[in-house]
């Protein structure tokens, strides 16, 4: 890293470390404000801006609001998160702020580090505590090492266009790196994160870029050719496009969404994807009279719940800090009003998929506990079972649960009803 790119890593950490807007967001203002910055040099900045998000728990303990002290929250991150030895930094490095002096005495607490829950896992105090009442310390440490990491890049092949082990040999001739993801079957894996946004692949449809567990989502949905399925909080579509090619393209999708954006980015994707049964509609709520011209009639509904995302860390490291006790009991009243209105287009003997990119059982197990004792209508459909009839090798039990240091996947949880018929 040279001084240009450190001072650009400052005035971006100014900002990210207030927490205020969503991280990607912060940067991705910072480098539209600043376009003749390089390639090289964005990926400087957005490292290190990264890794100061995933170490903040130890950049807290030495520094009092790092905001206030960007260019030295910066150092700390390039020790911390990217492994730079001082000596490598000594050149840019500003001895009349005692920037040396501050980096070795971080270096010298790795101990003290080593010996508290939350440096050691990377957690806020909120978090751990909420996480002490299902899980024993160790397995704390494992989450949150294991979302400290960077992500790797997933892709989905789209089988309208291709299937999975011919792609991935064509791949592999330009990113050696690339393997097929352990449990879903359409899925590649890039460790290194190439740039594929321009690659012909995506450009045509046959690659979407979507996460391992994610992807999971579309084979407990399980549609088929000519049912209609609802997918009640679509966003961008990721999961949309993956259940469309499942039903190769015959049936009909309905994918709503709250925002008007999201279903804007869907609609390109379902053309590069070469879907037509996809019908993108916003809705005002999940209480939108519109809703009601469905009630009792799809085969499929999937409710991919608003959540605090804390399954997504390793993409998202900001979350744990711009999530608190009083946003997690808002969720909790959203997923409860938003399950028990999807459930209502569900038609005899249907299927109504409820998961969340969340690791917390408040916003999992407990709400499906909650869901059935009120809808005595469903019941539970064992995930491991459903997933080994399409003879994909995963047994969470009952429902799916996916664990970033377990699976290698973000953190996800799904659970299956079905509507007595």
């Amino acid at each position: 890293m040279n001084a240009n790119q450190l001072n650009h890593t400052a005035q971006v950490l100014e900002n990210m470390l207030t927490f205020q807007q969503p991280a990607d967001a912060v940067i991705s203002a910072y480098f539209r404000n600043h376009h003749k910055l390089g390639r090289a040099d964005r990926h400087e900045i957005a490292e290190t801006a990264f890794a100061a998000l995933r170490h903040y728990q130890k950049i807290t303990s030495a520094l009092r609001r790092p905001h206030v002290q960007a260019r030295k929250a910066a150092l700390a991150a390039l020790v911390l998160g990217r492994s730079f030895n001082i000596n490598q930094l000594e050149d840019i490095l500003n001895d009349a702020d005692g920037e040396k002096e501050f980096l070795s005495s971080l270096k010298a607490r790795k101990a003290e580090f080593s010996g508290c829950l939350n440096t050691v896992a990377e957690l806020p105090d909120w978090l751990i505590t909420r996480l002490q009442v299902h899980w024993e310390d160790e397995q704390i440490q494992a989450f949150g090492r294991s979302v400290a990491q960077s992500a790797p890049l997933d892709v989905r092949v789209n089988t309208l266009k291709g299937k999975r082990d011919k792609i991935l040999v064509q791949l592999q001739r330009e990113f050696p790196k690339a393997i097929a993801t352990p449990y879903a079957p359409h899925g590649i894996r890039f460790p290194d994160k190439p740039a594929l946004n321009k690659h012909e692949l995506f450009l045509n449809g046959t690659l979407e870029v979507q996460d391992e567990g994610s992807q999971l989502l579309a084979h407990l949905v399980g549609a088929k050719r000519g049912e209609m399925v609802v997918d009640f909080c679509a966003g961008a579509g990721g999961k949309t496009l993956a259940i469309g090619a499942q039903m190769a393209n015959k049936g009909r999708i309905y994918a709503f969404d709250v925002s008007e954006k999201r279903l804007a980015n869907l609609k390109p994707r379902m053309t590069r994807a070469g879907l037509t049964n996809i019908h993108p509609e916003r809705i005002e709520s999940e209480h939108d009279p519109r809703i009601a011209r469905l009630y009792g009639k799809a085969d499929r509904v999937l409710v991919d719940a608003p959540c605090s995302g804390l399954g997504t860390l390793r993409r998202n490291p900001d979350l744990k800090y711009r999530q608190s006790p009083e946003t997690i009991e808002k969720l909790l009243q959203q997923q409860q009003s938003i399950l028990q209105a999807a459930s209502q287009l569900v038609g005899a003997g249907g299927r109504l998929v409820y998961a969340t990119c969340s690791v917390l059982p408040e916003e999992n197990e407990m709400q499906i506990a909650d869901f059935l004792e009120n809808n005595p209508q469903f019941e539970l459909v064992n995930c491991s079972e459903l997933l080994s009839a399409q003879k994909i090798d995963l047994n969470t039990g009952q429902f799916l649960i996916l664990n970033t240091a377990t699976h290698g996947t973000d953190g996800f949880f799904a659970a299956v009803l079905q509507r007595k018929a």
